[in-house]
This record gives C-alpha cells, sequence and structure tokens, in this order.
C-alpha cells in the first residue's frame, strides 16, 4: 500500500537539514504528540545582564553601567568646580562644558582599555591608567574651558580638579572591582550536552570570559554517551523548563557532540516559549570570548547566524571613515615622520633606503606594496627566505628596535590607507609565502581576504604579537569575529583602544 507524505513523515525520526541532522519528537502512528506543560511563571529579565549586541559587537552590560556611572561623576564634579570657583551662578548638575568634557574622559577611559573585559591588570595598575587618563585630558580641559568659558581656569584650580576627579574614579573602580566586577549582572547558564563541546566551556578559566556568566550544570541526554565534565556539575531532572524557572535560568545553550539523537525539542521549546534563551554554542563563544571557534565551527552555522554585512552603504561609511581619520593622522605624524627618517639615516647612513617595501596580500587574494620605516638591517633576508620576527632579532637596528616599541615603524601605511590597499581596521596583511601555508593549516584563513587589511585590528587588541603559524592561526580566531560583525562603530572602538597598545608596548616586538 502507498504510503502519504504524512505517513512517512511520522515515521522518521530526523529531520535533515543542510549542516546536520536534528531529531524531533519520535512519534509513533499510534501516539499523539506529547503535551508539553504551560508554564505560568515568568523568566526574569534578561536584557541588562550580561552581554548586549551594539553594532554587531558584544559589550558588557557592567561595563556599560560603569561608563555612565564614570560620565555623571565627571560631569558633577567638573560642573560642580566650575560654579563654585567662578561663582557665576549656583552649582549646576549640568553644563556644556562638563557634558564634553566628561565625554572626552569616558574616550580616554576607553583609549587606556579600562573598559576592556580583556584587562587583567591589578587594582594598583587600574589606578595608574585612571591617572594617565586624567592628565591627558588636562591640556584638553584648559582649551576647552579656555573655549567654551569667558571666565578661564587656573592652573592650580586645573591641577586641583585632575586631583579630585582621579581620586573620585579610583573609588568608583576600586568599590566596581570589589563589588561588581564579575559577581553582577551575569546570566544563569545551563549546558545541554556532557561531550567534548560541553567541556570547552567547562575549560573557560579566565575572568575574562566567565565575567558575563554564571555556569549553573550540564544537563545529560540520552545521546550522551561519555561525561567530558566534571560529575559533581550534573544536573538531572525531570522538566527542563520547570527547573530553569524556578532557578532563574536565563539561557540554555547546546553544546551536543551527536545531535542525531537525544535533543529534547519539547522540553527546549517550553523553554523558549516560556521566555528563556536557547543558544548553540558557537553563538555563545562569539558572545563571551569573542571569537570564533574554528575547531567547533561548521559551514551551516556560519550561513545561518547574523553578520557578514557586506553592502554599498557600509563600503562607502568605512572607506569615509579611512580616508578623514588618515589625513588628520598624516597631519599630526608628520614631524615623527620626519625624525624618524632622520634617525635612520644617521644610523644607518645617508644612502640607506629610510623606508621599506614588501608585498603583501590584501583583499580578494590581490598582492600590494606595503610601505614601512626600516627597522632592520638590508640584508635581513639575504638569503631570500622569509621568516618571522622574533623576540631579540639581531636583524633589528637600535633605532628599530624604538620605532616596533611604539608602532611608529607602521605610520607610512597612512599612504596605503588613503590609496585604498588597506583600511585603517582589519586583519594584518600577510606575506604571500606565509598565506599559502596558513591555508593550508586551516581551511578558513583565506577568508580573512574578505576585508582590506588594517593598520590594526580586534586580533591586535586581544592577541598577543604572533610570530608562528600557530600565533597565525590563534589570530585567526579574532580576525574573523571582526570579519562577521565589522562596522564603524566597532572600528573607531578598536582605534581607540589602539592608544593604549602604542603607549604601553603591548605586543611590540
Amino acid at each position: 500500500m502507498t504510503q502519504t507524505k504524512v505517513q512517512i513523515r511520522k515515521k522518521m525520526p530526523y529531520i535533515r537539514q543542510q549542516d546536520g541532522v536534528f531529531p524531533t519528537d519520535s512519534i509513533s502512528d499510534n501516539q499523539s504528540p506529547p503535551s508539553r506543560t504551560i508554564q505560568n511563571k515568568f523568566a526574569r529579565t534578561r536584557s541588562f545582564r550580561g552581554k548586549v549586541r551594539i553594532a554587531g559587537h558584544f559589550v558588557h552590560v557592567e561595563y556599560m553601567c560603569l561608563a555612565a556611572v564614570e560620565w555623571l561623576l565627571s560631569v558633577a564634579i567638573y560642573s560642580g568646580m566650575d560654579s563654585v570657583l567662578h561663582g557665576s551662578q549656583p552649582i549646576s548638575f549640568m553644563s556644556l562644558n562638563g557634558a564634553v568634557f566628561s565625554t572626552m574622559i569616558v574616550l580616554s577611559l576607553t583609549a587606556m582599555g579600562l573598559y576592556n573585559a580583556r584587562q587583567r591588570n591589578r587594582l594598583l595598575d587600574v589606578c595608574i591608567h585612571v591617572a594617565v587618563s586624567v592628565i591627558l585630558c588636562a591640556v584638553a580641559m584648559k582649551m576647552l574651558n579656555m573655549a567654551l568659558s569667558e571666565v578661564t581656569w587656573s592652573y592650580s584650580d586645573i591641577a586641583f580638579g585632575v586631583v579630585a576627579l582621579a581620586s573620585a574614579l579610583m573609588v568608583v573602580r576600586a568599590l566596581f572591582e570589589r563589588y561588581v566586577d564579575g559577581q553582577m549582572l551575569q546570566r544563569n547558564i545551563l549546558v545541554l550536552g556532557t561531550g567534548k563541546r560541553a567541556r570547552r566551556i567547562e575549560q573557560l578559566r579566565r575572568k575574562a570570559d566567565k565575567r558575563g556568566f554564571k555556569l549553573m550544570g550540564f544537563l545529560p541526554t540520552k545521546s550522551c554517551q561519555h561525561c567530558f565534565v566534571n560529575p559533581d556539575k550534573l544536573v538531572k531532572l525531570n522538566s527542563i523548563c520547570e527547573y530553569a524557572l524556578a532557578h532563574q535560568v536565563d539561557e540554555i545553550v547546546i553544546a551536543l557532540d551527536d545531535r542525531r539523537q537525544g535533543l529534547p525539542v519539547s522540553d527546549l521549546l517550553d523553554c523558549r516559549m516560556s521566555g528563556i534563551d536557547v543558544t548553540d554554542d558557537l553563538d555563545f563563544f562569539e558572545r563571551e570570548a569573542s571569537v570564533i571557534q574554528l575547531d567547533l565551527i561548521q559551514s551551516g552555522w556560519l550561513i545561518r547566524s547574523s553578520g557578514f554585512t557586506n553592502n554599498i552603504v557600509s563600503h562607502f561609511l568605512k572607506r569615509t571613515v579611512d580616508i578623514l581619520v588618515a589625513v588628520v593622522l598624516g597631519v599630526i605624524f608628520l614631524p615623527v615622520m620626519l625624525l624618524t627618517a632622520l634617525a635612520i639615516m644617521l644610523e644607518c647612513g645617508r644612502k640607506a633606503p629610510v623606508l621599506y617595501t614588501q608585498k603583501r596580500v590584501g583583499r580578494g587574494g590581490a598582492e600590494f606594496t606595503i610601505y614601512k620605516f626600516r627597522s632592520m638591517c638590508q640584508d635581513a633576508e639575504a638569503d631570500g627566505v622569509a621568516k618571522w620576527a622574533l623576540s631579540g632579532d639581531q636583524r633589528i637596528t637600535r633605532v628599530g628596535a624604538f620605532i616596533r616599541k611604539y608602532r611608529i615603524d607602521e605610520i607610512p601605511q597612512i599612504w596605503n590607507v588613503l590609496v585604498g590597499d588597506m583600511s585603517l581596521v582589519g586583519p594584518r596583511p600577510e606575506r604571500k609565502e606565509f598565506v599559502g601555508s596558513l591555508s593550508e593549516l586551516n581551511e578558513f584563513y583565506a577568508d580573512r581576504h574578505r576585508v582590506a587589511p588594517g593598520l590594526t585590528g580586534w586580533a591586535q587588541l586581544c592577541y598577543p604579537y604572533g610570530a608562528s603559524e600557530k600565533d597565525a592561526i590563534e589570530k585567526l580566531k579574532y580576525d574573523l569575529y571582526y570579519i562577521k560583525n565589522q562596522g564603524v562603530l566597532l572600528d573607531l572602538y578598536i582605534l581607540i583602544q589602539t592608544v593604549e597598545i602604542v603607549l604601553f608596548k603591548k605586543g611590540a616586538r
């Protein structure tokens, strides 16, 4: 007897999709679909917990609150002092000068990496960063006061304001470190699975990666044949949804090694309909660690996930910002470039080339000529073999060691940005010799060339200087995250945070 499509579909235990096999509720011809208990409890508000996506990038809610508190504090101190010292009007909480200066303070704190979740400085180091941020704004404070106010501040007033603001910010930071950081505004998560993918979540050890969530436990399923996680963290229950609502679980992360069996679709649907997030482990790692996990990645996930914005509007905005910022940087750094050229000629001789040119791989795999100040001796690669720059490399000159430490050797690449070979922000361009070998190590390495290479990038902020194929593959995780979530606001955020990289010589070699 010929069976209808409905009868055949009822007997199929799985729904096959392009990227894998996902189980449905197994229902025989004589069984009715299992009923789900409608939960009357509400899931707690999670919009202000963990991380939120802003312009494609994930930002910690607690750092957003910290920035708001510090902005208001700066406004209050500036406006209060302005009124008290000059006695023009009663103390006003808000003033134009105070609002503009407070915004500059927050941007300066951002430039010092003080809103970076990966910041692992001690409290003393944080206080030093705060002090540097306020001091950097002291000159701007004087200029702003002269431009927007008829009554100028004296230098003693400025010194008093700097001390008062720096002290207040340090107190706020100490309280934040003691009572808030990684302890409040976390998302409670349950992990579905006990296999190797689930173990990757358990292996997140750094405070930066665990700051946004609290792991409640692991849920075993029928497909979990082996347990690779801590047995003490296993949670056995009858109803996932009832447990999640009772324990204020915000999110369930699916981390199954094999999804062809045992996925509790009915329970997960109950959770989702009750306001509890159900997330794939790749999405979880992208949000919490700001990386794309290469060993877990699947092409189907890339197809379905959001991001990879590549249209004429985004390209126009990015190119406009590149040109405007490159022109400004060129004017600002012109004296530095002249002094650097003079120093290189004094060390290496007048006939020695000041600039160093090299072929690099750019957007679409096309090669272009990159320009840098010469930091190595002329015969650095006399044998014609491409070499990684190592720590204490004997090929680096004395002037070269200094300009590499402060990234001054990269300044001529502003020209590459102006002509369109590079962008201000993007994956760092590599040599063709390295690209070939790295593409063989990982199939996604060639995808770095879908965007223009940059002077700085997300990988440069999050990963130390790389001088090996292993480092290059690790940085690829961050490069893919940037390519997926790129945007003008993320570019500006990376540019601002690059200031800390330069000033504190992080990752230089």
